[in-house]
This record gives structure tokens, sequence and C-alpha cells, in this order.
């Protein structure tokens, strides 16, 4: 299994709230999960300039279907409906196998 996670600033969260309602059939579709969705207080330490609100990971079967979601027409659109207007920031924090 593969998990990705993510630390993003929201700046609209009536909009974020929309993107993950119609985001996630998609990603269930491709045999996606999230695993971890936190509220983040602080940011003591990051990879990039500047902080994150949110933190959580996504899991997938495969790399394949990882691929596959985030390649998907459907997924594109409403990320860029809803997602692209209500985020500042997006720091990828990681990619990595899970281990049974």
């Amino acid at each position: 299994m593969l998990e990705v996670m993510f630390g993003l600033e929201v700046r609209d969260e009536a909009k974020y709230a929309e993107y993950r309602a119609r985001m996630t059939p998609i990603l269930l579709a491709h045999g996606g999960s999230f695993v971890v969705d936190v509220r983040v207080a602080e940011v003591l330490k990051s990879p990039a300039p500047g902080g994150f609100d949110r933190l959580f990971t996504i899991r997938f079967p495969t790399v394949a279907a990882h691929d596959t979601f985030f390649e998907n027409a459907e997924y594109l659109e409403v990320r860029r409906e809803w997602f692209v207007p209500s985020v500042s920031r997006v720091v990828k924090l990681g990619r990595y196998e899970v281990l049974p």
C-alpha cells in the first residue's frame, strides 16, 4: 500500500468542505481513503516556508491507483473548481509504502 501525507493552508473552509465532499467518492472509487485528517494548531517546523492548518494522509492500494486517481479527469475538474480557490498552500510531506 502507498500513503501520501500533505499539509494545507485552507483559506475558505466552506469551499474546501465542498471539495472534500465531491472528491471523496472519486477517491473511494480508486481504492483510496483518508487515514489521518487533522486541524493543526501550530506548526513548529516545516520543510516549506510558511505553515499549514490541515494535515492528512491518503492511502491507496497501489502506486498505479494513486497515479490514476490524481490523473482522473473528474477529479481534476473538482480540484480546479473547489480545491484551487479554497487552499492557499500545499506542502507534500511524504510518500511512503505502508507495511502490513
